[in-house]
């Protein structure tokens, strides 16, 4: 079981996004703490009255990794998620292509189809092509990595004999797609590595406009799904798990982590290989930065071999 460490989100309109601790300095002892993984969201023009009900600035992820990537040496530096219709696909393919690059390549590509109108409508991307947009993505990214000229023509965009450099220093970099939907599975049997549902319960997945994850067995039956599929269309490699692990009271004085490193076992069984955490503040509070170094030392302490 590998572990990820999510930047907090603070929430509310007046929280800033640094209030958890400096990004570097976080970064850093997420790495010395024993976490696998570093995490940002992505959210470029939420709307206040999202954030007024719960929702969350973000800091840009790929300037945020590239950040945290030179103050690291092993870390994996992961978007979680970015979202992919907001972006050209041949600016997001050399985004996440300079990040892998100059990391060494650490970067993992989490991105989903979004889910917030307003936020489309901010950056005038129809809502309603969001799916067509995606689809588009997942095809232009392999051949833009690959450095060789190539031509492509999507509903959206077209593009002639171009030839897109760096090459990554992986070939590909891992995709992870999230979300709940048949739609995002069979996405990630032909084309992700990586499966990312939401975790979150029947409010966040209506907010999310996705379906509820089930219970642990239906978890269990999906990713076998997914690799099943996989497997059938003549792919070998391994397609992850990943699971935000929604808890409070991980860490802290008196705590007991024998329940939740039983939560994780269970997790494991059911074909689970990342775990993602996170510290968390209230709608409209700000998060004291001693309190997400102590939970980075104290979780690295309590569940990371």
């Amino acid at each position: 079981m590998r572990f990820i460490f999510h930047y907090p989100e603070t929430g509310g309109v007046d929280a800033d996004v640094l209030d958890p601790g400096p990004l570097g300095e976080v970064a850093r002892t997420a790495e010395q703490a024993g976490f696998a993984g570093f995490s940002l969201s992505e959210h470029p023009a939420p709307g206040a009255r999202w954030l007024h009900a719960g929702g969350h600035q973000t800091l840009d992820p790929f300037v945020s990794l590239g950040y945290a990537a030179a103050l690291t040496q092993r870390i994996r530096l992961i978007t979680y998620l970015s979202v992919a219709p907001y972006r050209n696909p041949m600016l997001l393919a050399k985004a996440a292509a300079t990040l892998d690059k100059l990391s060494g390549g650490r970067a993992v590509l989490g991105i989903g189809t979004g889910y917030l109108k307003g936020e489309f409508h901010a950056l005038g991307v129809d809502f309603e092509e969001r799916n067509t947009l995606f689809d588009e993505t997942l095809d232009v990214l392999p051949l833009h990595w690959r450095g060789e000229p190539f031509s492509y023509t999507g509903k959206h965009f077209s593009a002639r004999d171009v030839q897109a450099r760096p090459m990554p220093v992986q070939q590909p970099i891992p995709i992870w797609i999230g979300g709940n939907s048949a739609l995002s599975r069979r996405r990630v049997a032909r084309a992700a590595h990586g499966w990312i549902p939401m975790s979150g319960g029947a409010e966040l997945s209506g907010t999310a406009r996705t379906p509820q994850l089930g219970t642990l067995e239906d978890l269990a039956r999906k990713i076998a799904d997914i690799r099943s599929a996989a497997a059938d269309s003549g792919r070998t490699d391994h397609i992850d798990l990943v699971y935000s692990y929604n808890h409070t009271g991980l860490t802290g004085p008196g705590v007991d982590p024998g329940p939740h490193r039983e939560a994780f076992a269970e997790l494991a069984r059911a074909g689970v290989d990342w775990i993602t955490v996170s510290t968390r503040a209230g709608v409209h509070d700000t998060l004291d930065p001693a309190v997400t170094f102590d939970f980075l030392m104290s979780f690295g302490a309590d569940y990371i071999e």
